[in-house]
């Protein structure tokens, strides 16, 4: 063997090895998701069907209803409910149709959803709640105002994945594609947020990147933590295809008659276009108060102390007046 070929010999041993590495280091990140969302939550028996919830914050606290995002779960619902319970918030995070343990029912609407959320208050004891919805939970919870007003004493839509008068700008036929290849299975998605993270956070969280690197180190923690939730995909599918479906061109809903306090909360930069869904939101649901920023993309990087002050000023005001 000549010179040339040892060379290539060598190469391809390297290769060899590093592909053995990375299918290792593959396995033992998503055996160790996997582990992460087989705990910390249980399957509820209801009365509309099973839904898995995890909870957080004291037992007798005001109950806070956190409704996650696409590729979400009860996981992701913690994550953003964390700074909530921290101030003595009783965060109720189920995972939505499709993701994880919450099954896919025939009927997957955002109406459909909200009757469910209500009945899994009813199998814990809980009459009325804050309700927060997060990015496309925004749809099941704008329902849940709607269908159970009584049962609602405030109403947060956070970056609303919902009706914007103004049509969404279309995604490049290139990018769909590569977003429905990351979405579509674990390690598509793995390698991806392995070796490219700045391209899943335009894409997927929809971002910008340079706002991501502005941020501070606990809110980077934050941001990474959500990115990383996202594993396993392939137990979050169903419910993802599901809300591409209800928040694409999404139906808007009788905003005039949701009567909870409302507060809604977006960035001009979110890749997702939700600072018009918000702004239209809050302009017609009576008494709702409109937050924007001009920059933090999608998870609102840069403003976190913000966010958790408006949304504390308005759950104390719906306490007060639930508590005269």
């Amino acid at each position: 063997m000549g010179r040339s070929g040892a060379v290539v010999g060598v190469a391809l041993l390297a290769a060899a090895l590093g592909a053995l590495w990375l299918a290792g280091e593959y396995r033992r990140d998503l055996r160790e998701q996997h582990a992460r969302v087989a705990s910390g939550s249980r399957v509820v028996a209801t009365a509309c069907g099973a839904v898995e919830v995890a909870e957080a914050g004291p037992a007798d606290g005001a109950p806070l209803l956190v409704i996650h995002g696409s590729g979400g779960g009860f996981d992701q619902g913690l994550t953003l409910g964390a700074d909530y319970a921290a101030l003595g918030y009783r965060v109720i995070a189920p995972s939505r149709f499709g993701y994880l343990r919450t099954p896919m029912p025939a009927d997957p609407s955002g109406e459909h959803q909200a009757d469910h959320l209500a009945c899994l208050l009813d199998a814990l004891g809980v009459r009325a709640a804050a309700v927060m919805g997060v990015s496309a939970g925004a749809v099941s919870a704008l329902h849940f105002a709607l269908r159970h007003p009584q049962r609602t004493r405030a109403l947060v839509l956070m970056v609303p994945a919902v009706y914007r008068p103004d049509p969404a700008v279309p995604m490049p036929h290139w990018a769909l594609a590569a977003l429905d290849a990351v979405i579509g299975a674990d390690a598509p998605f793995w390698l991806l947020a392995r070796f490219a993270p700045d391209v899943v956070r335009r894409l997927v969280l929809a971002t910008p990147p340079a706002v991501y690197h502005a941020a501070d180190a606990n809110e980077r923690g934050r941001a990474d933590t959500v990115l990383h939730q996202i594993l396993p995909v392939s137990a979050r599918r169903l419910g993802l295809l599901n809300d591409s479906r209800l928040t694409t061109g999404a139906a808007r809903v009788a905003l005039e008659a949701i009567g909870a306090p409302t507060l809604a909360i977006s960035a001009r930069d979110d890749g997702f276009g939700t600072f018009e869904s918000a702004r239209y939101s809050a302009a017609h649901i009576p008494g709702a108060r409109f937050v924007g920023f001009e920059r933090g993309g999608h998870l609102l990087l840069g403003h976190q102390r913000e966010v958790v002050a408006a949304v504390h000023a308005l759950l104390r005001a719906a306490d007060d007046n639930a508590n005269p």
